[in-house]
C-alpha cells in the first residue's frame, strides 16, 4: 500500500484521559523506559538508558530550543485572545532568522477565542522590554486553513522580535494539556542541551536526558552529537483528513553540521539512536538531500527540501555511504561547516530506513504523524507496545514516559 492510501483510523488506539502526563516527574530522568527489540518488550527506567545500547552506538540529539510561542491580548471588552503563533511568514520563513529581525513580522497563528475578534480591529497591549515600555499591537489578515496570518508590529525597531516574545510570551505548552504554564515548565519544557531558538514545540524525548544520564552513556563509550530541528506545531496535530493522501505535512528547518555528516559516515554498520522523531526526520532528510546531490548534480542551497511523498516515489535508489559521501563532498565544495535544509518528510508505513536503527520516543496522541512513524519503524508490533504501556501504567505524550525502539528487520 502507498502511504496516500493509509486511512488514519486504521492507526488509533483509546487513550484514556487519565494517562495523559500533565505535569514532569520531579526528576527528568526517574520517567519509566519501555524497551522494545525485535518482537520483545520489557520494563526499565530511562536513567538506565546506557545498559540498553550498544557501547559503539552513536545518539543524536537535536537541540532546538523552544521559543515563547502563545501571546495574550485583551479586548476592549475584557474577552482575551490567544496567538499560538506557529510559523513565520515575514521577513522570512524561519522563526531563528525572524526572530532577529527588528520591525514588523507576519507569522501563522492559531487564535483562541477568534471569534471575538472583529474585523479590522487591532489588538494591542503594553509590554516592558529591558526596563522600556513598548506598544505591542496584533492585526489579522486573513485565514489560512485552520490558522490566521498575523501582524506583529511594537513601537520601538531598537528591540527585536526576540526580546518582544521573551517579555510578552509564554511557553508554548500542547494544547492537549489543556492548562496555563506554572513555574516548572520554565525548565522542564527545555531540553538539558536546548541551543539554538526556534521551536514552537520541545523535542520531548529528550527532555528525560539528565547529565547523570549523559555521563553514563559517556562511560560506557557510547558517542553523542547533535542536529537542529525546529520544531512546528503540527508535531502535535491529529491528522484530520481520512486518507493520508489529503494530509499536508508541515515544513520544517533543518540545519546539520558537517561532523555529523563524518560521524555517519564512520558508523558504517554500527548503530545510529535518534533521540527523537525530530531527529530521525532529520537523519532520514540527510538521506533524501544526499540522494537528490547525486541524481541531479549541481543543486544549490534554495533546493535542499524533502517533499513529504519524494521517498515514495523515487526511482533512482542510491546506496546510503554514497548519498553521504555527496552531502559531505556538497559541504566541502561549498564550504559549508552547517547545511541548511527544510524537510516535510512524512514517515509512514511502507518507508524504509537508511540512517536509524534506533529510536528514543515517548507515547503519541491516536491517528497522528508520529504514531505513523512508529509503525513504520517497528511495524504493526506498534499495537503490542502500546498496548502493554496501557496495561503497565506508563504515562502518554510530553510530559510522559519515554520508550527505546530497535527498528524491525524482519
Amino acid at each position: 500500500m502507498h502511504p496516500r492510501d493509509i486511512r488514519i483510523s486504521d492507526y488509533s488506539y483509546a487513550l484514556p484521559d487519565d494517562r495523559i502526563a500533565l505535569h514532569p516527574l520531579s526528576e527528568r530522568d526517574a520517567s519509566k523506559l519501555l524497551v522494545y527489540e525485535q518482537g520483545k518488550i520489557y520494563e526499565s527506567l530511562f536513567r538506565d538508558l546506557a545498559a540498553e545500547i550498544p557501547s559503539d552506538a552513536l545518539l543524536v540529539f537535536n537541540n532546538t530550543r523552544v521559543i515563547r510561542a502563545r501571546l495574550h491580548f485583551q479586548r476592549e471588552t475584557g474577552a482575551w485572545i490567544e496567538l499560538f503563533c506557529t510559523e513565520a511568514v515575514e521577513p522570512y520563513h524561519d522563526f531563528s532568522r525572524t526572530l532577529t529581525h527588528h520591525g514588523d513580522v507576519v507569522l501563522r497563528a492559531f487564535v483562541g477565542n477568534g471569534k471575538r475578534w472583529k474585523a479590522g480591529e487591532i489588538l494591542q497591549q503594553e509590554i516592558q522590554v529591558s526596563g522600556k515600555s513598548l506598544l505591542l499591537a496584533a492585526e489579522k489578515i486573513t485565514p489560512v486553513e485552520e490558522q490566521w496570518l498575523i501582524k506583529l508590529s511594537w513601537s520601538d525597531e531598537s528591540v527585536s522580535f526576540a526580546e518582544v516574545l521573551e517579555s510578552a510570551g509564554k511557553i508554548p505548552l500542547p494544547p492537549y494539556l489543556n492548562r496555563e504554564e506554572d513555574a516548572a515548565d520554565e525548565e522542564r519544557y527545555q531540553t538539558i542541551f536546548a541551543q539554538h531558538k526556534g521551536s514552537v514545540a520541545a523535542p520531548t524525548a529528550s527532555l528525560h536526558f539528565t547529565p547523570t544520564v549523559l555521563q553514563a552513556l559517556q562511560e560506557k563509550g557510547i558517542r553523542t552529537t547533535e542536529v537542529t530541528l525546529h520544531v512546528g506545531a503540527g508535531t502535535f496535530k491529529p491528522v484530520k483528513s481520512e486518507r493520508m493522501e489529503d494530509h499536508l505535512m508541515h515544513r520544517e528547518q533543518v540545519l546539520i553540521p558537517r561532523v555529523l555528516i563524518e560521524q555517519l559516515i564512520a558508523q558504517k554498520n554500527a548503530p545510529v539512536v535518534a533521540a527523537g522523531t525530530t531527529s530521525l526526520r532529520t537523519l532520514e532528510s540527510i538521506y533524501w538531500f544526499g540522494q537528490k546531490l547525486v541524481s541531479q548534480p549541481g543543486r544549490s542551497v534554495a533546493d535542499l527540501f524533502v517533499d513529504q511523498w519524494k521517498p515514495y516515489e523515487t526511482t533512482s535508489e542510491v546506496p546510503t555511504p554514497i548519498a553521504l559521501r555527496a552531502v559531505l563532498d556538497w559541504m566541502n565544495e561549498n564550504n559549508k561547516s552547517v547545511l541548511t535544509g527544510e524537510t516535510r518528510l512524512l514517515i509512514a508505513p511502507g518507508y524504509t530506513f537508511r540512517i536509524a536503527s534506533g529510536l528514543i520516543t515517548n507515547f503519541h496522541q491516536p491517528q497522528s504523524t508520529l504514531l505513523l512513524l512508529v509503525a513504520a519503524f517497528v511495524g504493526d508490533d506498534y499495537k503490542r507496545i502500546y498496548d502493554f504501556a496501557l496495561e503497565n501504567k506508563f504515562r502518554f505524550l510530553s510530559y510522559g514516559d519515554g520508550s527505546l525502539l530497535w527498528r524491525r528487520t524482519h
